[in-house]
C-alpha cells in the first residue's frame, strides 16, 4: 500500500506541478523590507493544486519598481533581478510539457517522477522566490543619551578644545546588496521581515559612530553650530565608519541623515564666547572701542548717582572720563600703526605726505612740530636756529629763520615771543 500510495502521489504531483505559475509582490510597505512571494491563483484557474515551495520551469515572476527579486532553490540564491518588469525563469530544475517542447518535457517530468517516488511521493525539494524593498526607509528617529564630544577647533582665535554635544533627529538607510541582507539578516523567511527587527540594533550601532563622525566633521574645520548645514557630509563620514558592519555585512547603507537639535552646554558655549570676544580684542582698535563703551557706560552711570548729589555725580562723570583715557589714544594710534599701508588702484602702496619743511621732528617719531613741546611725548624743542611766526595773527614768513623785524599783517614787532 505504501508504494502504491507513492506512486500516486508522485504521479498527481508531478501532473499538478506541469502549470507555469504567476508570482508578484504587491507594494512593499515602508515597515516591510522583505517578503516571500505568492503565486497568483484566481477562482478560475486550474493551478490550485501545485506543490508548495515548487517553481516550474518557464514560470514569470513580476518586480515592480523600488524592488528586487531573488530565487533560492534548496536554500542557495540561484537567480537575481532588480530591474522592473516581466522576468522569466527558464532554468528551473522542475520541467512541463508546456514550455521548452512536448518532447523534452515530458521525459524530464518521466524523471522528475522517478525521483519524486523515492522520496514517497514528496517533491524533495524547495524553491521560494523573495522580494526586497529597495527604496529608502525612512523616518528613523534618534537621539543621543550621552554627551557626544566634539572637537572645535578656530585657527582664527587659536581655539582648540573639546565639547560635549546633544544631538537628536532622523536618519535614513536604503538596502544595497540583497544578497547580503539575504543570507546575513532575514535568512529565509516564511513570510515578512520588517524593520522593528533590526531597528534597534541600527539605532545603537549608528550612535556609537556618531563621535567619530563627527570628529571628521570637525577635522574639515566645521564649527558645531553649523552642522545643520552639513548633514550630507555627515552621512558620508557614517557610512565610511559603518561600512564594515552596514555595507560589507548587511547590505544596507545610510541615505540621510538630519539634525532636528544640536545643543552644547551652557558652559562649553559661554567658554567659546568668552575665548571669541578676547580673541578679537587682539585687534587694537576693537580694544580701543570697547573701552571707550565702558567708559561712556561708567559715565552715564556716574551723571545717574542722584544719591551722591549733582557735585558727586560730575566728579563721577570727570574721573570715568579721565580713566583710561590715554589708553584708549594709545590703542587707537596702534590699530592705526598695525593698519595695513593703502594701496592705489594698481596694488601699489601710497607714498603718505612728509612733514612741512619748516617743522621739526622729535626723537619719539613725531614730525611737523611747530611749537616750543612735542604734543605727542612733551620733548622740548631741540637747540638751534630759533623759528618764528607773528604771535598776534599768524603770519609766517617765507624764511622762519630769517623774519623781518615787524610783521607785514598787523605791525607787530618781531620779538622773542614770537619764537616757535
Amino acid at each position: 500500500m505504501g508504494l502504491i500510495k507513492a506512486g500516486i502521489g508522485a504521479l498527481g504531483g508531478v501532473l499538478a506541478d506541469q502549470w507555469r505559475e504567476y508570482f508578484y509582490c504587491d507594494s512593499l510597505e515602508a515597515e516591510v523590507l522583505a517578503a516571500k512571494g505568492v503565486k497568483r491563483s484566481s477562482r478560475r484557474s486550474s493551478n490550485k493544486k501545485g506543490s508548495e515551495n515548487v517553481i516550474t520551469n518557464g514560470s514569470i515572476i513580476a518586480v515592480n519598481d523600488g524592488q528586487c527579486m531573488m530565487i533560492v532553490e534548496q536554500g542557495k540564491v540561484v537567480e537575481f533581478s532588480a530591474e522592473p518588469g516581466e522576468f522569466i525563469w527558464d532554468s528551473s530544475t522542475e520541467p512541463t510539457i508546456f514550455y521548452g517542447g512536448f518532447g523534452e518535457g515530458l521525459g524530464q517530468s518521466w524523471e522528475t517522477l522517478k525521483k519524486r517516488f523515492t522520496f514517497g511521493g514528496d517533491t524533495g525539494k524547495d524553491q521560494r522566490v523573495y522580494f526586497f524593498n529597495t527604496k529608502e526607509v525612512m523616518g528613523n528617529k534618534y537621539g543621543t543619551a550621552n554627551p557626544v564630544p566634539f572637537r572645535v577647533v578656530d585657527s582664527n582665535v587659536g581655539l582648540d578644545m573639546d565639547i560635549a554635544l546633544r544631538c537628536c533627529g532622523e536618519y535614513s538607510y536604503r538596502i544595497v546588496n540583497p544578497m547580503l541582507f539575504y543570507k546575513n539578516v532575514c535568512g529565509n523567511v516564511d513570510g515578512e521581515y520588517s524593520r522593528d527587527e533590526l531597528d534597534s540594533q541600527l539605532k545603537s550601532e549608528l550612535l556609537t559612530a556618531l563621535q567619530p563622525a563627527f570628529a571628521q566633521i570637525s577635522a574639515q574645520g566645521i564649527r558645531y553650530s553649523a552642522i545643520p548645514g552639513h548633514t550630507m557630509e555627515i552621512a558620508d563620514a557614517l557610512n565610511n565608519i559603518l561600512s564594515a558592519k552596514w555595507r560589507n555585512l548587511r547590505g544596507i547603507e545610510v541615505a540621510s541623515f538630519g539634525v532636528t537639535s544640536l545643543k552644547a552646554s551652557e558652559e562649553d558655549e559661554a567658554m567659546i564666547k568668552e575665548l571669541q570676544r578676547n580673541a578679537a580684542f587682539k585687534d587694537p582698535t576693537m580694544a580701543a572701542a570697547q573701552l571707550a563703551n565702558a567708559q561712556a557706560a561708567a559715565m552715564q552711570a556716574a551723571a545717574r548717582n542722584e544719591n551722591a548729589g549733582p557735585a558727586m555725580a560730575f566728579m563721577g562723570m570727570g574721573m570715568a572720563q579721565n580713566m583710561g583715557g590715554m589708553n584708549t589714544q594709545g590703542l587707537y594710534q596702534m590699530g592705526q600703526q598695525n593698519a595695513p599701508a593703502p594701496q592705489n588702484v594698481q596694488g601699489a602702496p601710497v607714498q603718505e605726505s612728509t612733514p612741512a619743511a619748516n617743522g621739526w621732528t622729535c626723537a619719539c617719531g613725531h614730525g611737523d612740530n611747530k611749537g616750543k613741546f612735542c604734543p605727542e611725548c612733551g620733548a622740548k624743542k631741540p637747540a638751534g636756529a630759533p623759528l618764528y611766526r607773528c604771535d598776534k595773527c599768524g603770519w609766517e614768513p617765507a624764511d622762519p629763520k630769517n623774519p623781518p623785524k615787524f610783521c607785514p599783517e598787523c605791525g607787530d614787532r618781531f620779538d622773542e615771543n614770537d619764537i616757535q
